[in-house]
This record gives C-alpha cells, sequence and structure tokens, in this order.
C-alpha cells in the first residue's frame, strides 16, 4: 500500500512558477513509476508527466514540454513537477500516481493516487 500526498499548490500571476511535491509512504516508492496528472474545471483528468523508477526517463505532454520538470528524490520518497511560464489554461487539480508496472501515461494504469493539490493561475 502507498499513500501519496501533494503539496505546493497555490495562487501564482501567469509566468509565474510553482513546485508541487508528493510525498510517498511506505520502503518500496523506487519501485514505482510516477506520474502526474490533472484535471480542469469541466475537463477530464489528463496526462501531464511521467518519470520512471530510477529518475532517468521522463516524458511530458506536448501542452507543458519545455516548461514543468518532473523529477524524484528515491530517499526521501518523494516526487517533483517544477513549472516554469505558467498559463492561464494550467489552472487545474494536479494529482501524483504511483505505477507498479513502471510509468505509464495512462490512468487506469495507476495504483494509487494522491488526493490533490489545486494551481490556479491568474492573468
Amino acid at each position: 500500500q502507498v499513500q501519496l500526498v501533494e503539496s505546493g499548490g497555490g495562487l501564482v500571476q501567469a509566468g509565474g512558477s510553482l513546485r508541487l511535491s508528493c510525498a510517498a509512504s511506505g520502503r518500496t516508492f523506487s519501485m514505482y513509476g510516477m506520474g502526474w496528472f490533472r484535471q480542469a474545471p469541466g475537463k477530464e483528468r489528463e496526462f501531464v508527466a511521467i518519470i520512471n523508477r530510477t529518475g532517468g526517463i521522463t516524458y511530458y505532454a506536448d501542452s507543458v514540454k519545455g516548461r514543468f520538470t518532473i523529477s524524484r528524490d528515491n530517499a526521501k520518497n518523494t516526487v517533483y513537477l517544477q513549472m516554469n511560464s505558467l498559463k492561464r489554461e494550467d489552472t487545474a487539480v494536479y494529482y501524483c500516481a504511483a505505477d507498479r508496472a513502471g510509468s505509464s501515461m495512462y490512468e487506469r494504469d495507476y495504483d494509487y493516487w494522491g488526493q490533490g493539490t489545486q494551481v490556479t493561475v491568474s492573468s
């Protein structure tokens, strides 16, 4: 069992930056691929970024590529999402998730989810 707790969300002006953190419980964090997803008001949840177990492989949605960076610290059981050059369309609830099988772009492949953290970007 893995419990995930996101933090770091908030209100930021367009062009600003935020760093999200996702702290995981348990001793097996390094065995999970990790992903960030987001859900904007009135929209379905969508893939944002993934990172493999060791942190050596990352992948991003086109909408955030070049602006967001996913990273992890297995010693701290934490995955991060550095978000730069934020846009109004980045406003959403951001979720982290853990995937035992690796690192997938698809929600259905994830085994554990956090409760989410709200990011609001104002103009």
